[in-house]
């Protein structure tokens, strides 16, 4: 890619003052650009187009989270399914460990056991 960022200034910082005046509240940041190939430096600005109350989910799990999951004695073939997804095997606590993504993506998210 021919185009480097060198600069991101936030609003409010020096160098925006052009931009905040023009877009107000909206303006999040200006950066400063330049593209090596056409040798131009070229401005940009990030605008704030829509707002909206959001809160944070605690409950949910991170997906590159390891999870143990409990696989019943017998169950062989999901047993090979869990360590063909990379599901290892945790002698000391008798479950099998996962990334939380590849729980949910095998759909076996009913058998994680703990918090």
């Amino acid at each position: 890619m021919s185009v480097i960022t060198r600069k991101t200034l936030l609003s409010g910082q020096p160098g925006t003052k052009k931009w905040a005046s023009k877009y107000g509240r909206d303006l999040i940041c200006v950066r400063y650009k330049y593209d090596t190939v056409r040798r131009v430096k070229i401005k940009t600005v990030e605008l704030k187009v829509a707002e909206e109350p959001w809160e944070i989910n605690n409950k949910r799990i991170p997906a590159n989270k390891i999870v143990g999951i409990r696989i019943e004695y017998g169950e062989v073939q999901l047993g090979k399914t869990v360590r063909r997804a990379g599901g290892r095997w945790n002698r000391a606590q008798k479950l099998w460990e996962m990334k939380y993504q590849d729980v949910v993506n095998l759909g076996l998210t009913d058998r994680i056991v703990g918090g």
